[in-house]
């Protein structure tokens, strides 16, 4: 059912088959069903070169292509890909790692502090204010979306394996990286957001409207908590390595919960 609204971007259809399928081309992949879907550079691509991976695929898009690794972690296969920034394209191809058979998917990225943070610390969210456009295309409006708590769960213990903590948090997903005034900023603080990303929220509804279990570690880059004293600080580049590593750990733990239930 079509449920129109004066805003656009409010209008929602419940119908979740489209004209267009994620899973269009007709290819002839089959993959694992846990994935790492991770923000984290050329992390990705080096861990790949490093280990010898070998590809499933590529996601072919109009800028550039996203080879599709294979990992055998703790026995389990998982599905080892780059995520594009911003929450239309992360979207894109997360809907289409669903449609090609993942059931489990972790992510990890920087995210902008807005409390009171140091570099590098390790967050989980646990829900996502919706201030994108995409989450809204799977999702009826609301507020926030829900991150899946089992993926939380299993995020959790894969840090705690490691000897590290982190801190569950509400994040700010935006489209606006340049539209983060000072008020807007206060807004968001207020309301209790911790950090700020541009995906978090579209891809919990994404997954969420597909049946599969998505969840997602952060580390602290830039600071927002002081508005007059802006740091980008070293973007949170030394975590990029062990967030992946981390993620590794918990799509097979949230895979196994899935298995479980």
């Amino acid at each position: 059912m079509l449920i129109k609204h004066e805003y656009p971007v409010l209008e929602y259809d419940t119908d979740t088959s489209a004209v267009i399928a994620p899973t269009h081309e007709g290819l002839e992949l089959k993959l694992p069903k846990c994935a790492v879907f991770a923000f984290l550079g050329d992390c990705v691509d080096s861990y790949a070169a490093e280990k010898g991976l070998g590809q499933l695929g590529v996601f072919d898009s109009e800028t550039r292509d996203y080879p599709l690794y294979l990992v055998k972690h703790r026995g389990v296969e998982v599905v080892l890909c780059q995520a594009p920034v911003g929450a239309a394209a992360a979207t894109q191809i997360l809907d289409w790692l669903i449609g090609y058979g993942v059931r489990s998917v972790i992510s990890a990225g920087a995210c902008g502090a807005l409390g009171d943070l140091g570099e590098n610390e390790l967050l989980i969210p646990t829900r996502a204010l919706r201030d994108e456009g995409t989450s809204y295309k799977y999702l009826p409006p609301s507020r926030f979306a829900e991150v899946n708590s089992d993926a939380v769960d299993a995020v959790e213990k894969a840090v705690a394996h490691r000897g590290l903590k982190a801190k569950k948090v509400t994040t700010w997903s935006t489209d606006g990286f340049y539209r983060e005034t000072k008020a807007m900023v206060a807004y968001r603080k207020a309301e209790g957001c911790e950090a700020v990303e541009m995906e978090c929220s579209a891809l919990a509804a994404c997954a969420e409207m597909r049946n599969a279990a998505w969840g997602c570690l952060l580390y602290t880059a830039d600071t927002l908590f002081v508005p007059d004293a802006y740091d980008e600080r070293d973007w949170g580049n030394a975590s990029r390595r062990i967030a992946l590593e981390i993620c590794l750990d918990a799509v097979v733990e949230l895979q196994k919960r899935n298995t479980e239930e």
